[in-house]
């Protein structure tokens, strides 16, 4: 097992950074992505690091689709930066993220109606919430929005809590998407057993790989749709191995992310096409990883976290012969 700890910049703030750092892990039998936020523990950055090391042994599912359908994905810019996001994107799907903490209402309406006059008429919008409302706030702001896009179609985690998401379900019409009500939460069912939610967002790497997601697919009884952590297209390959291996596929996925990052370490970044991505091997740059290599201090900051899960790992009995399961 080999650490390669990357840092590549991006085109615009996301998330509340300008530089995504994470590591690939190479093995004899493939490459990894392993890249959980930097404030994660490691007993959340544990499953990420099950992820990355089912795909460096090349474990993934056989494919249903040769391609992906999926959403160009829209920061809480102005409205003239997320209309030339959308135009350059190249999807038929928007991604918007609202409710960015010192925004206010107006600066989403502004952005969604931006990305409106962008997509046209027969574009789709969703919204990204990441929980950050009241209910209150959210029944009276998701009507608000899906005026400005001209009916939503739906809009994902609008509020923290499952209990939450179900009240507000019954108070909207436009339906509503859980992601970490699924990925972050100890019983990821629970959206399922209170109603609570009408689309599930799935992310590979916090919910342990591809077959463990299509797991929480079989049995969570809602339609799908894959999301990115914000990878490289190393990770993206994995999130696309899940798309492509889901019996029905309804709605865009969140993969087109690489589109927000100014470099990456595959030969052929995963980038869209007529709004779809293909499902096929990523080759890592070997000179691209070595130019976007991590400085020696944020290498050895890695190297202790992957240690620490490690030791996680080896405690709690998920270990192999190289210590993670």
């Amino acid at each position: 097992m080999r650490l390669h700890v990357f840092s590549l910049p991006m085109r615009t703030r996301f998330r509340g950074i300008t530089v995504r750092e994470g590591a690939l892990l190479e093995t004899d039998r493939g490459w990894g992505e392993w890249s959980p936020f930097l404030e994660y523990p490691p007993p959340v950055a544990e499953p990420w690091l099950r992820s990355a090391r089912e795909a460096a042994a090349g474990d993934w599912p056989a494919p249903v689709r040769d391609h992906v359908p999926v959403n160009v994905t829209v920061p809480a810019v102005g409205p003239e930066q997320a209309h030339a996001i959308v135009v350059a994107g190249g999807c038929a799907t928007a991604k918007v993220k609202v409710a960015e903490p010192g925004q206010s209402l107006a600066d989403d309406q502004a952005r969604v109606e931006a990305v409106r006059d962008a997509l046209g008429p027969g574009g789709r919008i969703r919204i990204d919430v990441n929980g950050l409302w009241s209910i209150d706030e959210a029944v009276t702001r998701i009507p608000v929005l899906d005026r400005a896009a001209g009916g939503l179609e739906y809009v994902e985690q609008p509020c923290a809590a499952v209990e939450e998401l179900a009240a507000v379900r019954r108070r909207v019409d436009v339906p509503v998407a859980a992601d970490e009500s699924i990925r972050r939460a100890e019983d990821p069912y629970r959206v399922r057993d209170l109603e609570a939610a009408d689309v599930a967002v799935l992310k590979v790497q916090p919910l342990g790989g591809v077959r463990a997601c299509l797991r929480i697919a079989e049995e969570i009884g809602l339609p799908v749709v894959v999301s990115s952590a914000l990878e490289s297209s190393v990770g993206i390959a994995a999130g696309v191995a899940l798309a492509a291996a889901l019996p029905t596929l309804d709605h865009a996925c969140g993969l087109a992310t690489v589109q927000l990052l100014a470099a990456d370490v595959a030969v052929d970044p995963l980038l869209p096409v007529g709004g779809r991505l293909p499902v096929r091997p990523v080759r890592v740059d070997r000179d691209a990883l070595a130019r976007h290599a991590a400085p020696p201090d944020r290498v050895a900051h890695w190297q202790e976290r992957y240690d620490a899960v490690r030791r996680l790992a080896a405690t709690t009995g998920g270990t192999d012969e190289e210590g993670i399961a």
